[in-house]
Parts: C-alpha cells; sequence; structure tokens
C-alpha cells in the first residue's frame, strides 16, 4: 500500500492516452521456461498508437521474454497477445513472426557484414522495384542522418551509425510496432545520450509505436511516455515516468528507479513521526502503525550545523552537483544532492531539512533494511 497525489499534468496526459488507438495488447501473458518454471505470469500491458512504451527491469525480470513473446519468438501459455485488431499469440492460436509486420532492432544491431548500407536497409524489400527501393533507401538514410554513407560496410561504421543503418532497415518494412531490445548497450556513453535524442525524435517524426526494453532507468525516464516496471515475471506498475519515480506503487519500484531511503516512523494523531519530523498521513493508516516514509535525494536538504543531528559520511562530486552520503543519529543513512558549489567535508555535523512536494508511505514490513556500513552501494 502507498499513496501520493498525481499532478494535472499526468491527468491531462491520461485524458489524451485515452484518444488513441491500442496498437498492442498484452491480456494475462504467461510463458514458461523450457524447465516448466514460469517466466512471466499474468502481464497486461497495452502500447498505444504513436507511443513508446518501455519495459524495465533488472536481469532476469522477464522483460526480454515478453518482448520475445510479442516478436512470436516465445510461445504463450496463458493470456493472449493482440495486434492493431488480429490476435496474434494465444495457447490455440498464433501468427508467425514474419507475418506479424514487427520491426526489431537488437543489441547486436544483426546486420549484414558482407552487404553495404544502402544493401542491408533494402534487404527484404524485394517487392519493390529496383527505383522504389533506392527512393525508401534514400528517404531512410536523410531521416536517420546518414546520407553519403550508403556505400559503406557496417565495419566502416560507427557503433551509432551501424544502430541507425538497423534502425532504418526496420522502418523499411513499414512495421506497425518496432522492437527495441537494449539498442544502446553497446554505446559509449556519451554516443548513448545522443541517439536516445535522435531516436525518440525519429519516432515522433515516423509516428511509430514502440516497446522499448531496458534495465536503465535513466534511460527510460528518456525515451518512454510510459513506464512497465517488472520484477520477477511480474509488472509493479505501469505509469508516465514523473509518477514512476515520485509515486512508486511498490518498495521495489521506489528503489529501482532512483536512489531511495526508507525512513521508519509511527502513525500518531493523523502524521506519522520519525526521525526527519512529521510528514502526512496521505494513506489513513491506522494509529500506532509501523509504516516507512520514501525520502529522494532531491528531498534532501542539508546545512552545516552544530547542533545538528546528521554527519556527513561521504561525498562523491558528479559535476553538476554533490552527492552526500548522511548518517542520522540512529545510524541510518540518508542521501543529499547539493548544488556543485556546496563542499562539506566528511564528518561534518549538518542539519537536515525534507522539502518534499508529496509523501509517499509504505508499511514497513514490505521494505528491507538498509545495509549496514557507511560505504556508498
Amino acid at each position: 500500500k502507498s499513496t501520493a497525489r498525481r499532478g494535472d499534468s499526468s491527468t491531462t496526459q491520461d485524458q489524451a492516452s485515452s484518444r488513441r488507438t491500442p496498437i498492442l495488447e498484452l491480456r494475462a501473458v504467461s510463458c514458461a521456461y523450457e524447465t516448466g518454471r514460469p517466466a512471466i505470469v499474468d502481464i497486461s500491458l497495452c502500447a498505444l498508437e504513436g507511443e513508446i512504451l518501455c519495459l524495465l527491469g533488472p536481469s532476469g525480470c522477464g522483460k526480454t521474454t515478453t518482448l520475445r513473446a510479442i516478436a512470436g519468438f516465445e510461445p504463450v501459455i496463458n493470456g493472449e497477445i493482440v495486434l492493431g485488431d488480429r490476435l496474434v499469440s494465444s495457447p490455440t492460436a498464433f501468427v508467425p513472426t514474419e507475418e506479424r509486420h514487427i520491426g526489431m532492432v537488437f543489441q547486436e544491431y544483426a546486420l549484414f557484414p558482407h552487404l553495404r548500407v544502402m544493401e542491408n536497409i533494402t534487404f527484404g524489400l524485394n517487392h519493390l522495384t529496383r527505383e522504389a527501393q533506392r527512393a525508401e533507401a534514400d528517404r531512410l538514410l536523410q531521416l536517420t542522418g546518414l546520407t553519403g554513407l550508403d556505400r559503406r560496410y557496417p565495419h566502416e561504421l560507427s557503433g551509432g551509425q551501424q544502430q541507425r543503418v538497423a534502425l532504418a532497415r526496420a522502418l523499411a518494412q513499414k512495421p506497425v510496432l518496432l522492437l527495441l531490445d537494449e539498442p544502446f548497450s553497446n554505446l559509449d556513453p556519451d554516443m548513448r545520450g545522443k541517439m536516445r535524442e535522435d531516436l525518440r525524435r525519429l519516432l515522433r517524426e515516423t509516428h511509430m509505436t514502440a516497446v522499448l526494453v531496458t534495465h536503465d532507468h535513466e534511460e527510460a525516464f528518456a525515451m518512454a511516455d510510459r513506464i512497465a516496471v517488472l520484477n520477477q515475471g511480474r509488472v509493479e506498475q505501469v505509469d508516465t515516468p514523473e509518477a514512476i519515480y515520485h509515486t512508486p506503487s511498490s518498495p521495489f519500484v521506489a528503489d529501482f528507479v532512483g536512489q531511495a531511503d526508507f525512513i521508519p516512523g509511527t502513525v500518531q494523531n493523523g502524521t506519522v513521526l520519525t526521525e526527519l519530523g512529521t510528514f502526512p498521513n496521505e494513506g489513513d493508516y491506522p494509529v500506532g502503525m509501523q509504516v516507512v516514509v520514501l525520502i529522494r535525494p532531491d528531498d534532501v536538504h542539508i546545512m552545516p550545523s552544530k547542533e545538528g543531528l546528521g554527519r556527513i559520511v561521504s561525498r562523491q562530486f558528479r559535476g553538476s552537483e554533490n552527492y552526500y552520503r548522511i548518517q542520522l543519529p540512529s545510524g541510518r543513512p540518508v542521501h543529499s544532492t547539493e548544488s556543485s558549489t556546496s563542499i562539506y567535508p566528511i564528518g561534518t555535523t549538518v542539519q537536515v531539512r525534507v522539502l518534499a512536494s508529496h509523501t509517499v508511505l509504505f508499511e514497513k514490513r514490505l521494505v528491507q533494511p538498509p545495509p549496514t556500513g557507511t560505504n556508498e552501494p
């Protein structure tokens, strides 16, 4: 159980989404490994027309299995997968991958090394005339920023250029849905950020519906209209990036999408009493109940003070900000992000103030205790 308020922007986005047509629907879909052990259980999702839906979660959570089931690479043992208005997977029905009109971009890009860029893009367009193939390839080369590279081989391209070729080849097939499996994992950090922006712009320009798989919450936040967080084969929450971060539905989601500190408290007289002060009892928990308050580093502000109850135990300089770990009197850690010029020595005693625009509470029994020690995870 958790509680938090969602802003007007989420409501407006929800209303806009309700007017779009579902392109992909997963209805209580389950898949199993060859051993019979469940891989995903009762997955229900939809991707709306022109939407970027992200499947986010740790390794082994079921996100790649979900993607493979959508593509037709994994059989469904329960539930249904509907593409457009067509049932493509169920325990009794199956449409082959090549008949689903789905485009795919994999981690390795899977380009044909012996074919030039132009030939890679037009592969599979044999139903068109040579002139039509050339015109379509030229359009995609311009759209993906590859103009002038049409006669190069894959090994003559950078990682980012190879990804663009793979994307152009997928779009050349005019898919109804584009599947992206960790498409940025082979790029260096600087290139990764640029490619996120370029890919998002390209998907918007082509009005393409896409499902992106990633384990990186920053990547999901940068790319997705909505995020489905998976854990142990099940969906924990589906919502906008803002709602996933600010109003997570479970401690797992809260911890996975960013640094999360869980401060214990007791419900008393309509508020929650903690060592960092009192917070609203947004969930109407009963008096005396043990709960935790979710605290993000950007909610925590510190100021050096001899009377302060916190003590700085570590600092990481991150360019635009300093990331502090503070030890509270109980020994429990809390984290704070301050400006890059706010530099305080380790061991400094500080006042700790929490300025949060909303409160998220969980039952204490649902939250694992934090690790001991002062080393950063």
